[in-house]
């Protein structure tokens, strides 16, 4: 039997997205041995496009938000700093399995 999501108000859909949200950025700190290179070439999407749709909706909203300051919204430091504790050198079949998958392909 199939299961249907229950409808629920805008208010309680908007904080269960928040809450899951919240989720995610917590999920991709601790998981700082993931770079984004794999993030991109599992999911499409990594850590900086979070980061963007986060500065694009504040946009959306008429809050003027830095690129900079949505990166350190998602990464929790500073994104310098991230990228010189965790960031590793792609390596050659990471760098090849994102030339494939990229969508402009």
């Amino acid at each position: 039997m199939t299961q249907t999501a229950p409808a629920l108000d805008p208010q309680t859909t908007t904080e269960l997205e928040a809450a899951a949200f919240r989720s995610l950025v917590a999920h991709l700190r601790e998981r700082s041995d993931v770079q984004n290179i794999d993030l991109m070439n599992v999911a499409g999407f990594c850590r900086n496009c979070l980061a963007n749709w986060y500065r694009e909706a504040a946009e959306a909203k008429g809050v003027e938000l830095s690129k900079e300051a949505s990166r350190e919204i998602v990464y929790g430091m500073p994104y310098a700093e991230w990228q010189k504790l965790n960031q590793r050198e792609a390596t050659a079949a990471q760098k090849a399995a994102f030339e494939t998958n990229r969508p402009d392909h």
